[in-house]
């Protein structure tokens, strides 16, 4: 089985990234398929309770190819990690099939808490360089986050999400419309000094009317 998985990794590799020019350059020459290998073992030894072998092995492939994946973590089959340099995977994130994840990425927790605090992702996800996905939710099939975007929420399938916090931007490739616009500090300014404007408006209203009665 985990031969099988390991084959299924190097044909990704060879499908998706056109630098690629055949399997044993894949196998031999990409650390990202190198930091799968090590984890689909360590991964066996963790189901098996054998827990220090586990974090043992994963450290070891983090020294050789600086790609991180906790033992615990579960992988689906046909995974590009693409450069790879700098990914953290946690402990309790489940990717599934046919995802593609670029240099830089986390996929980490947000809580001390034991049990589920890591993301879970669905088949066919791309992430972006440099994007971190924290939390425990689910982000579905076919989905994109953008580079270097901090994603803190669910995302339903076929949805495009970019930016700091990640916001949903397209929805099966048609842009959403009319999204609501995040208020800044310059905007509340402007408003704030409107406000003021207005107020000094409306006094010296009041005081011509009061003016204008007293004539009368």
């Amino acid at each position: 089985m985990i031969l099988k998985d390991i084959w299924m990794d190097v044909k990704a590799v060879q499908e998706r990234d056109p630098a690629a020019r055949s399997a044993l350059e894949v196998l031999l020459l990409y650390q990202g398929v190198h930091a799968l290998i090590w984890h689909r073992f360590a991964h066996w030894f963790y189901k098996h309770h054998m827990f220090f072998i586990a974090r043992l092995i994963s450290q070891i492939a983090r020294f050789f190819t600086l790609i991180e994946i906790h033992p615990g973590a579960q992988l689906g089959h046909g995974i590009l990690i693409d450069h790879g340099c700098g990914v953290v995977i946690g402990e309790t994130t489940v990717v599934g099939d046919n995802c593609t994840i670029y240099q830089g990425v986390t996929l980490g927790g947000v809580g001390l808490n034991k049990g589920k605090r890591h993301p879970t992702l669905g088949n066919n996800v791309t992430v972006g360089c440099g994007a971190k996905i924290l939390g425990a939710f689910e982000v579905g099939d076919n989905c994109q986050i953008a580079a270097n975007a901090v994603l803190l929420k669910p995302l339903d399938n076929d949805t495009t999400a970019v930016g700091i916090p990640a916001q949903p931007v397209k929805v099966a490739g048609v842009p959403i419309e009319n999204r609501k616009k995040a208020v800044t500090m310059e905007h509340y300014e402007r408003m704030e000094k409107r406000v003021r404007e207005l107020e000094a408006e409306l006094e010296r209203l009041k005081a011509e009317m009061a003016d204008s009665s007293g004539e009368d």
